[in-house]
């Protein structure tokens, strides 16, 4: 038997409906101690996540909208769950046991986070949970075969939890009838100031990482791996965000800035701290403990005037992307590592996001 910490309350109420008129719930978890977060049915989205800085003062830490309609409209993934395969499919097709399958393109003839109609634009059925030390969220989805072109029925549960020492973990499980590729993850924007009318180029970051994998014009890995020694791209120690951002390097050139794909120089599939993000005007504090073999930094290079949470337009590197993933466009490059899920086989990934202060 668990004892449950009074503190920690997680509640559900209506939040509107999708386009097509199916409801839509918004769950709150909280640690009575200032931590909240906030997850939708619609997309399976973070909706918000509120945390203290330094001097306690609580504030909203990803970008996002008021409403579902805000989210209905989005283009950028704005905190959405991603799949059933995140990141990009080359050319949109890939072959699995000499089979040829053409997926929904979406970006520049490519897939791009898994089709026209991914993982952000369904409702997922929600159910509490609670346990020791922690509240929780469950969400589920059958995916049909043949969406977006994928082969296999795919069933999805993604839990959110939020423990007693402002942790916030996303677990996924997934299975599948039929072989196909499965790369599940988040598209949150952080903004670790709280306020998303300033920039992130300030903030400190920290990847674990000693090579990216190279990406052609259509940002599509070439196979190559790139060594960051020497190069914008080493994190290895912390830097700047925007130090380096504006550098001379055909990489940076081809996606804007950062959007790159950091392959974590120890991975073992068990759940390690990789990343570590640092906000010094307020600051917080993100690490970023993760079972995947790599994180999509992504520098919201494309970002446009669209108008988020309190009328605040949501700009250019206003935020920051970290998306724990498999490589980008793996079914089509096999000596990355394996995204096939077939028959029998159990999909299962966690990411945590451990808050804090210093």
């Amino acid at each position: 038997m668990y004892k449950h910490d009074p503190d920690m309350q997680v509640t559900v109420q209506p939040w509107g409906k999708a386009p097509d008129g199916t409801p839509v719930d918004l769950y709150s978890l909280t640690d009575g101690k200032g931590t909240r977060v906030r997850i939708s049915t619609y997309g399976a989205t973070k909706q918000s996540l509120e945390t203290p800085d330094k001097s306690g003062k609580v504030a909203d830490i990803i970008l996002g909208f008021d409403d579902v309609a805000g989210y209905a409209a989005c283009s950028s993934y704005q905190g959405a769950a991603i799949g059933r395969y995140g990141n990009r499919i080359g050319g949109a097709k890939f072959t699995i046991d000499g089979v040829e399958y053409n997926v929904a393109e979406n970006g520049g003839g490519n897939c791009l986070h898994g089709g026209k109609v991914g993982f952000d634009r369904l409702v997922w059925e929600g159910k509490t949970i609670n346990g020791d030390g922690h509240v929780g969220v469950v969400m589920h989805r059958l995916i049909p075969d043949g969406e977006q072109g994928f082969p296999g029925n795919l069933d999805v549960t993604i839990t959110f939890r939020l423990n007693d020492k402002r942790e916030v973990s996303i677990t996924y499980v997934a299975r599948t009838d039929k072989a196909t590729p499965v790369n599940l993850t988040h598209h949150m924007y952080y903004n670790l100031s709280g306020d998303p009318k300033t920039d992130v180029l300030g903030y400190v970051l920290t990847i674990d990482a000693n090579y990216t994998t190279e990406v052609n014009a259509r940002l599509i890995p070439t196979g190559k791996l790139l060594s960051v020694t020497g190069t914008p791209f080493d994190f290895r120690t912390p830097e700047k965000v925007g130090a380096r951002i504006e550098a001379d390097n055909a990489q940076l050139k081809l996606g804007g800035g950062y959007d790159h794909n950091f392959v974590f120089e120890k991975f073992d599939g068990t759940l390690r701290a990789q990343t570590l993000l640092y906000d010094p005007q307020s600051g917080r504090t993100m690490e970023i403990l993760t079972t995947e073999p790599a994180v999509q930094f992504y520098s919201a290079n494309f970002l446009g005037e669209t108008v988020g949470k309190d009328g605040i337009p949501l700009k250019k590197r206003h935020a920051l992307c970290l998306e724990t993933q498999h490589f980008p466009d793996s079914p089509n490059h096999p000596d990355f590592p394996n995204t096939i899920l077939r028959p029998g086989e159990l999909y299962s990934s966690q990411t945590v996001l451990r808050l804090g202060t210093k």
